[in-house]
């Protein structure tokens, strides 16, 4: 219980952080960003092996996201984590800043892969998995991509790709907020019954709550007791998780945030704090 509480403070944390650097970017995607902050913070403090002080370290577990317009929600774990200082999150999507509008390798410290085109983010994952399980220990490699990316070809090519190599080092995590740029994923191009098609392809899959800590690690101690294989996490989470009026809201475009916006959503996550 006081691990889950100290895991729900640092979400709250990074989720005013989100608010706050997309607010001074006056650009950003934050409904996108807020529905991966409990898996991140998951992830970054409970589940993978990393060394802050050296973000580089050969032994180090990976992470894709192939959800790029969520790294406001990665940028802004890597800095509470400590691989860059807090400040840096305040010049997001600035000209020449470390932290630019979608993930750059070379640019960003504990970023492990370029991200931003849609579909792209599991095959990066599975050439990593791939040599890397080579090692011993194998390092994990944990890949993140959006629902709304799943209508994209290259995925399902990447799909079966996995279940042909069998790299049981990878973990691929669905975000299943069900929206996407022009309305929900389920309007415009049906995924459901989407467990069952993962399968289908090859994979051992489990859905659990994206927002609960206990329910994300049921489902991953499910998955690593499963026979050798890809596996894959299909989360339920909530588009805008935590703050009212982004919740559900399928018109998360990136453009300018009024002062009035970013003042009420950092109002309600100071309440979620009480």
């Amino acid at each position: 219980m006081e691990k889950r509480a100290f895991l729900e403070e640092k979400a709250l944390a990074v989720r005013r952080d989100v608010v706050r650097m997309i607010g001074l970017a006056r650009s950003g995607f934050p409904a996108s960003s807020l529905s991966i902050v409990d898996v991140l913070v998951w992830l970054y403090w409970k589940v993978m092996t990393l060394r802050t002080e050296e973000p580089s370290w050969e032994g180090r577990d990976r992470f894709v996201l192939g959800k790029g317009r969520g790294c406001p929600a990665l940028y802004a774990v890597l800095a509470n984590r400590s691989f860059f200082p807090r400040d840096e999150l305040w010049s997001y999507r600035r000209l020449g800043a470390m932290l630019q509008g979608f993930p750059e390798v070379r640019r960003t410290p504990g970023v492990d892969a370029p991200g931003g085109s849609p579909g792209h983010g599991l095959g990066l994952a599975n050439g990593l998995a791939l040599a890397l399980r080579e090692r011993t220990p194998a390092p994990s490699v944990f890949c993140l991509v959006g629902d709304g990316e799943l209508q994209e070809g290259v995925f399902w090519e990447s799909a079966m790709t996995s279940a042909s190599f069998s790299p049981d080092n990878l973990v691929l995590i669905v975000d299943r907020d069900g929206q996407q740029m022009g309305g929900g994923t389920e309007e415009i191009m049906p995924l459901e019954p989407l467990a069952d098609k993962l399968r289908a392809f090859g994979w051992t899959v489990e859905e659990c709550d994206g927002h609960d800590f206990l329910s994300l690690e049921g489902a991953l101690v499910s998955l690593r007791s499963s026979p050798k294989g890809p596996r894959c996490m299909v989360v339920r989470t909530i588009s805008g998780k935590g703050v009212s009026f982004l919740e559900k809201n399928s018109s998360d475009q990136c453009g300018s945030l009024s002062r009035d916006f970013i003042d009420r959503a950092l109002r309600e996550l100071e309440r979620g704090g009480d």
